[in-house]
Order: C-alpha cells, then sequence, then structure tokens
C-alpha cells in the first residue's frame, strides 16, 4: 500500500511539473506572436514623427520665404505659414486655407473680409494683419519691411513691458498678440478700450515708451547700443529701462526706495519727455514720506543734475521730424531743461520768513520762484551779510 501511494504522488508531482513548463512555452509563444505587432507600432510613430518634423521643416521655409519675397508672389503654403509662424496666429489657419489661396488675395482683404471671411473677432488682432499687409505692400516699391516688423509680440509683452517697468500687463498684451507695428499705432482710448489699462499715468508711460521708439525707428539694435553707452554712466537717461532708473536711485544712496518703482512705469522716456513729472512725482513714486524734506531737496539736486546731458545737441537730433503718439509737445531745448518746482513748498508771508532765517539761508541752489527778499538785519546779526534767504515751510 504505501508503495502504492508513493507511486501516486510521483505521478503527480510529474504532472504538475509538466503543467508548469507547458504554461512557460505558451508565454513565450505568446511574447513572440506579439513582438512583430510591437516593432510595427514603433515603425508607424517614428514615421509618423519623421513626416511631422519635414511638415515643420518645411513650414519654416516657407515663412522665411515670405520674409524677403513680396506679398504678391505668395503661393498658398507660404500665406499659412506666414499666418502661423511670422505673424504667430494659428488659430486662424484653418480659415486662412479655406479661403486665402494666395498673397495677391491676402492685400486686398479688407477689415470685414478679416473678421468675416477669416473669422478674426479680436480687433486688435485685426489691426495687427491689416498693418503687416500695409508694410507689405509699402515694402514693394520701397526699401522692405519696416524696423518695427522686427518686434514680434513674444519680445513686447516680456522684454520690452520689463524695460518699461509694467510687466504686469505682460498677459494682456499676449493675449492680443501685440507686435511692433501695432505699438506704434496704439492711443490712449486704445490702451484703455481694447487693453483694459485704465491707470492714466500706465498709459502716459506706455505712450512715452512708444513715442522713444519712434525717436529710433523702432530700431532694438540701435536703441541697445545707446542703452549699452550709458549703462555705468549717468548719461543719456532718456533710454534707460525702469531696471537702469533704479539702478540710479541705488548709486545716489536712496537704496531702501528704489524697489519701491518696481510696477509704477518709471522710465527714462518719462523722466526726460513728461514736463509734469517732476521731483514730487519721482518722491511720491518712491514713497518718500513728504515730511522728509532732506531726502526731499536731495532728489531734487540729483535730477537736476541728471538733466544737464539732455540739452546737448545730440539729443536734439535724435527726434527732429519724428511724430508723437501722445499729446505732448515736442522734445526741445526748453523741455528737456527739466525745470523743476522745489521739492519744499513755500510759504511767503512775514512770519514765515521770521521763522526760516535760522534755516535755509546758506542755501543758494533752489529754484528762482523759491527765493524771497528777506528782511532787514540788524548788525551783528549771524545774517547780516545775506541780500536774500530761501525759506519753506520746514
Amino acid at each position: 500500500m504505501e508503495d502504492l501511494e508513493d507511486q501516486k504522488r510521483k505521478k503527480k508531482k510529474e504532472k504538475m511539473t509538466l503543467g508548469s513548463l507547458s504554461r512557460v512555452f505558451a508565454r513565450g509563444k505568446q511574447r513572440k506572436s506579439l513582438d512583430p505587432g510591437l516593432f510595427d507600432d514603433s515603425d508607424s510613430l517614428t514615421q509618423q514623427s519623421l513626416s511631422d518634423g519635414e511638415e515643420q521643416l518645411d513650414r519654416l521655409q516657407q515663412a522665411e520665404f515670405t520674409r524677403t519675397t513680396c506679398m504678391s508672389l505668395w503661393r498658398a503654403g507660404a500665406v499659412q505659414a506666414w499666418m502661423e509662424v511670422v505673424m504667430g496666429m494659428p488659430m486662424y489657419i484653418r480659415a486662412c486655407s479655406e479661403n486665402v489661396k494666395s498673397g495677391k488675395v491676402l492685400l486686398g482683404l479688407t477689415d470685414e473680409d478679416l473678421e468675416l471671411g477669416l473669422g478674426i473677432s479680436n480687433p486688435i488682432h485685426r489691426r495687427k494683419v491689416r498693418l503687416a499687409i500695409e508694410d507689405y505692400r509699402r515694402a514693394e516699391g520701397e526699401q522692405g519691411l519696416s524696423k518695427a516688423s522686427e518686434m514680434d509680440h513674444h519680445w513686447v509683452s516680456t522684454s520690452w513691458l520689463s524695460d518699461v517697468g509694467l510687466p504686469q500687463y505682460s498677459q494682456t498684451f499676449q493675449a492680443h498678440l501685440v507686435d511692433g507695428r501695432v505699438l506704434n499705432s496704439l492711443s490712449r482710448r486704445d490702451l484703455e478700450r481694447f487693453l483694459n489699462i485704465s491707470d492714466q499715468f500706465h498709459q502716459t508711460s506706455l505712450l512715452l515708451a512708444i513715442q522713444l521708439l519712434q525717436m529710433l525707428g523702432f530700431d532694438k539694435e540701435a536703441l541697445q547700443a545707446r542703452r549699452t553707452k550709458c549703462e555705468q554712466q549717468n548719461r543719456d537717461p532718456i533710454v534707460w529701462t525702469c531696471h537702469r532708473v533704479m539702478k540710479w536711485i541705488r548709486d545716489i544712496d536712496l537704496k531702501e526706495f528704489a524697489d519701491n518703482l518696481q510696477g509704477k512705469g518709471i522710465h527714462g522716456a518719462v523722466i526726460a519727455l513728461d514736463q509734469s513729472f517732476d521731483t514730487d512725482a519721482m518722491a511720491k513714486a518712491l514713497g518718500i514720506p513728504s515730511n522728509k524734506h532732506m531726502l526731499h531737496r536731495h532728489l531734487y539736486e540729483e535730477m537736476k543734475a541728471l538733466a544737464v546731458p539732455l540739452s546737448n545737441a545730440e539729443q536734439a537730433t535724435e527726434v527732429v521730424g519724428l511724430s508723437s503718439p501722445v499729446a505732448v509737445n515736442r522734445f526741445t531745448d526748453e523741455r528737456v531743461s527739466m525745470r523743476r518746482k522745489s521739492p519744499l513748498r513755500l510759504r511767503a508771508n512775514s512770519q514765515s520768513v521770521e521763522r526760516a532765517l535760522g534755516f535755509h539761508g546758506s542755501c543758494g541752489s533752489l529754484p528762482r520762484e523759491a527765493r524771497v527778499q528777506a528782511i532787514p538785519r540788524a548788525k551783528g546779526s549771524p545774517m547780516h551779510t545775506f541780500k536774500s534767504v530761501e525759506i519753506t515751510n520746514v
């Protein structure tokens, strides 16, 4: 009996072993049968990626073609590449491919065609396309595209807005695809109506930054060259970025207030071109308390010294014959003299004269309007040699 039970156990083990081996071989067969399919899928993916890459390369070549060829010679592929790559407006490619088959058709599009035919409902987007078409139309009979065409909306919404000191509007400019041509067309009303910029000083800051670009013919290289020259010298402040103004604030020992200029829109063109931007306005932007009269006086003297280079003929020649997008006067010698009122308010009655005699008697650098005739001094007074004094409300 024991021998029979041992034989049964041995047979059972053999069956279990054979069963496990058969399952192993079966799995191996399954894997072999799946392998060719897997390789076929990878090949198809590779082929698809190659075709996509070739299509993208062709699109880039077509885009480069549009930069050097008259629009009237474009075919459908060039029009689509221009809309997607050059203009950065891929959302309109489908409508463009269905309706615009050549550059000649593109040249004839009206504002209504852009809205109804291509579905461009955003007014700034339509303006961008229309201004670009007009630029290409002029380029066919002249010396090429304008310098503003080299300023795409990515540069405007990041680099330019950062230099102006208003990076908080980057997303808005990006959404409206504002490029160099559109910048050149913006008015105060456009900023408020289409870009939702309601702060009037921010509007002025942006418009003066645009005016500076107009002065330089929208030449980015010329602008950067001038900025590089004055990076370590307090000269040519009209081209200063907001960051350069902050550096100057630190250099004149007001570093504790410098970071307050972030997001305020204070740049060199504001200091040089905005006649209403005086020492009080700068002090307010910096957050200098109104009762810190000596700090106001120090800032006034530094701003006055900074204005001296602006009276050079070199600066005057930069703006001759150039239009301004804002309702401000031409950049003249009278304007660049940057006449500032005193940061210390005056009280010209006789009682204030009496109270001020012991403080500002030796100051001789405040503006002319801050000077009043002093009352006669008795001989022996420490102030008897001064014929006039400068008085404040200190």
